[in-house]
């Protein structure tokens, strides 16, 4: 499971939280990610754009 790291303060969130990457799914073309946090408390689902500008990957397995 890919884990993802916030580098900015994004949709009330601060910057460093770390998220478990949930989901992907693509249609027409367009990407959407499903993102939750370590806790599993919140849930977000951001398109591609918002990945790249606002995550960095942190490593991947469990």
């Amino acid at each position: 499971m890919k884990r993802y790291k916030l580098k900015n303060d994004f949709k009330n969130l601060k910057k460093g939280t770390h998220f478990y990457l949930v989901a992907e799914s693509e249609f027409i073309g367009i990407k959407e990610f499903v993102l939750r946090t370590i806790d599993l408390s919140t849930r977000i689902a951001i398109n591609e754009r918002e990945l790249e500008r606002n995550f960095v990957i942190v490593g991947t397995g469990p």
